[in-house]
Parts: structure tokens; C-alpha cells; sequence
């Protein structure tokens, strides 16, 4: 069952799923969304053992910051033993997430129930 996310900033919710916080990007993330997003994911992603679902789902636009901020995010979790999933299913970000190599680091899943049942190992190694 899907939870209305919680409004964090214009651009980020958040919501519990299956154990995991579920941090949905939304609309344009850009520069000034990152600025906003950035303090928000710094706060999920310092805890030991986080375990996390970024859902991009609902953006509509994403530039290299958005790519920093999933950088930095998976970093961050891995180094704290936690895991990190993506969802995502925009063709032109996917392309970008390939052209990039994050799809290799960090790789997305369809939808929340297929990005849960990737396996650790799946969920990328330093």
C-alpha cells in the first residue's frame, strides 16, 4: 500500500515503506531544488544502517545536481552500512543515469516493490 508522502520542501516527501524512508524528488531538480533537497537527504542518509528509497518517479526534469545528490547519497549510506534503492522510470533520466554510469553504481527498479526486493549487494558497494 502506497502513503501519501509528507511534504518536506516543494520538490521532496517523505513516507515509510516496508521499513524503509521513502524520499520522493519531485517536479524539477535542479540547482536550486538540490539546495533545498540537500539538508533533508543529509539528515536520512547520516543514520547507521539507513535504509532508503529515493522515488523520482514523479520529476519531471533532473540535471547534474540531482546526479550529486544520488551520488552523495549512496556514499553516504554505504559508509554507515545501510542500503540505497532508486526508483525511476523516465526514459530521459535513465539515459542519463547510463550515459553517466550511476545506473551501474545505483541501479533503478520499476517501482517501490521491485527497488525493496533488489538485494543488498544490488544496492551498490564502495
Amino acid at each position: 500500500m502506497r502513503h501519501e508522502p509528507v511534504p518536506l520542501t516543494r520538490q521532496l516527501g517523505v513516507y515509510d515503506h516496508r521499513g524503509h524512508t521513502v524520499l520522493e524528488f519531485r517536479g524539477e531538480i535542479d540547482i536550486a531544488a538540490a539546495a533545498e533537497i540537500g539538508p533533508f537527504l543529509d539528515r536520512v542518509t547520516g543514520r547507521p544502517g539507513a535504509r532508503v528509497v529515493i522515488d523520482l518517479r514523479p520529476v519531471e526534469f533532473f540535471d547534474c545536481s540531482g546526479l550529486r545528490l544520488l551520488y552523495r547519497a549512496r556514499v553516504r549510506v554505504l559508509e554507515r552500512g545501510g542500503q540505497l534503492h532508486l526508483v525511476c522510470t523516465h526514459p530521459l533520466t535513465l539515459r542519463v543515469f547510463r550515459v553517466t554510469g550511476l545506473a551501474r553504481l545505483l541501479p533503478p527498479s520499476p517501482d517501490l516493490d521491485a527497488a525493496l526486493a533488489r538485494s543488498e549487494a544490488a544496492s551498490g558497494s564502495l
